[in-house]
């Protein structure tokens, strides 16, 4: 079972800033993760949530803010004094981390609450400049925004994230079309997921912090899980 270092090392780093992806670099894992949104002057910046409140000493939607503002507030001293000063890096600054690395990149695009006008066409333009295409793995709760990457660009690897249980979700995904399923953890050991794990399609779960949560999901076939310690998590499932 494969593992991603979810928002970078972010159990042990502040998430989403180039300190956890830093470590998350030099972890022998097979991907990271990170969450895309689009500030008020277009630039693609990475944070998870909509506004800055919880994970900086600023406060605001992402939406509301040029780059320029964003990079004037701490997004490191919430987490702890030892990385005061870690700005929101844009996309660019992230894929620059990984650039000489083999590592997955899962890019979630965060428009399922606002719709970013345009984000989807900025990031797969990055993409292709970047020549990464084979390395990529877009996902998003904003199934619109799959269809759209998979209408400009279908080599690119799709996957459709999901909160709750679904029914017939095999159906659902290829109608997209997506090409992998992302379900939060404890819906991914019912009998629908199973459905969608037999037929090929990978799972991937989120988020798995417990290494008895890790062994149950490997043993229900799921191909890779989403964690906050991804060394912690490598090396359990490196033992079993």
């Amino acid at each position: 079972m494969d593992v991603f270092a979810h928002r970078g090392a972010s159990g042990n780093y502040p998430e989403n800033t180039i300190a956890a992806f830093n470590e998350a670099a030099r972890l022998p894992v097979f991907g990271v993760e990170f969450d895309v949104h689009m500030t008020a002057d277009g630039e693609l910046v990475v944070i998870h949530d909509e506004s800055i409140d919880r994970t900086s000493n600023g406060t605001g939607y992402v939406k509301d803010l040029s780059l320029a503002e964003l990079r004037k507030y701490d997004f490191g001293s919430w987490f702890s004094s030892d990385f005061q000063g870690e700005m929101i890096p844009t996309l660019a600054d992230v894929l620059d981390v990984f650039e000489f690395t083999n590592h997955k990149l899962n890019i979630e695009l965060k428009s399922d609450i606002f719709p970013y006008v345009g984000m989807v066409e900025k990031v797969l333009a990055l993409i292709t400049e970047r020549q990464i295409a084979s390395r990529v793995i877009i996902s998003s709760f904003d199934h619109a925004a799959i269809e759209s990457v998979k209408l400009y660009h279908p080599e690119i690897e799709t996957a459709a994230l999901f909160m709750e249980v679904i029914v017939h979700p095999l159906d659902y995904i290829r109608r997209i079309p997506a090409d992998a399923l992302h379900i939060f953890f404890p819906a991914a050991i019912r009998p629908s997921i199973a459905e969608v794990i037999n037929s090929g399609m990978p799972v991937r779960t989120f988020t798995v912090n417990d290494v008895t949560h890790a062994n149950i999901l490997k043993q229900a076939g799921v191909q890779a899980i989403f964690t906050d310690y991804p060394e912690k998590m490598l090396t359990f499932l490196d033992s079993i």
